[in-house]
């Protein structure tokens, strides 16, 4: 679906778009609350804590996989597998979880043929095997892995960029745990100042174009920086300064137009459970390590600390 234009692209994104509407996901509301409140509860009091390993990953893996009808027991391997889809330098590691993954969700459908249920995977499978045909098979394994990847990956690091960044403006921070009501209106502008994803899928120019004052011929790849446009000084003004009274309408970390992240809402829904309860339950959290010791995920596609160590 992220490689594909109309008409194609309408016909795979129409059969998830329900899904993920805002009618949708506050459905699913009370489900990531009480996730998130059980995830809570493991946290120590007064003790030094990873909320990468403790909140952020394991949140939206929880969240995702329920949505999709992934049994419990087969979580960690997804998690897994997940994670190593994004290991830079490493693409004997990539090319074995991509397959691995393809190769579960294959037979994860098989299963679900055998005994349906009422996941978005199996609405999914009924498509597929519907009289109107409007999935092949590889497009509904392709579609389902999608799903599953970017339904959790990209909000881990949001979740931890977000908090990292108000732990790096008290005034923020203060700000939100003081006025919880604001989270909702504040999360834009945390997309916007460290977004979870740094570059869009390839894009192909279909003629010549002058853009920036850089000439592009037609039928050559163009990789967007979105998180470079979203700290574009003409477009924000002192774009290195959170400010979140900032309109921050125009900014792409969910990306632009037709491909515009069709999972917004969930993982609007997911950060601001969780930013709202980490600030109230924890009123005194504080970074454990400075900034400049935190470790970066290194790959172009994902923007995230591999930890982000803290004291509660």
């Amino acid at each position: 679906m992220l490689a594909s234009d109309p008409p194609r692209h309408t016909r795979l994104r129409k059969l998830v778009t329900k899904a993920f509407t805002t009618g949708a996901v506050a459905e699913l509301r009370p489900f990531i609350t009480r996730v998130t409140d059980g995830l809570l509860d493991r946290w120590p009091v007064g003790e030094r804590f990873d909320f990468v390993a403790g909140l952020a990953i394991p949140l939206p893996v929880i969240v995702i996989c329920e949505l999709l009808g992934v049994p419990e027991d087969d979580r960690p391997d997804v998690r897994r597998w997940s994670g190593e889809l994004f290991s830079a330098g490493r693409p004997d590691f990539i090319d074995t979880a991509s397959h691995a993954m393809a190769d579960y969700m294959t037979g994860l459908i098989a299963a679900k043929r055998l005994h349906p249920g009422g996941s978005l995977l199996d609405r999914l499978i009924a498509a597929r095997d519907g009289d109107d045909d409007c999935l092949s098979e590889d497009e509904l394994v392709s579609l389902a892995v999608l799903l599953l990847v970017a339904g959790h990956e990209t909000t881990t690091h949001f979740l931890s960029n977000a908090l990292l960044a108000l732990l790096r403006h008290p005034d923020g921070l203060n700000r939100l745990r003081e006025n919880p009501d604001e989270i909702p209106a504040a999360l834009d502008e945390l997309l916007r100042f460290d977004s979870p994803v740094s570059t869009a899928t390839f894009r192909f120019t279909t003629e010549a174009v002058t853009l920036g004052g850089t000439d592009i011929p037609a039928g050559v790849p163009v990789l967007i920086g979105l998180g470079a446009a979203n700290r574009d000084p003409e477009q924000f003004p002192s774009p290195d300064r959170l400010d979140l009274d900032r309109d921050t309408t125009a900014h792409l970390g969910f990306g632009h137009g037709i491909h515009r992240c069709v999972g917004a809402p969930l993982a609007k829904a997911e950060a601001e459970i969780a930013l709202r309860a980490v600030l109230d339950r924890f009123p005194a959290i504080r970074l454990a390590v400075p900034p400049g010791q935190l470790a970066w995920h290194r790959t172009r596609l994902v923007r995230g600390p591999e930890s982000l160590p803290l004291f509660t």
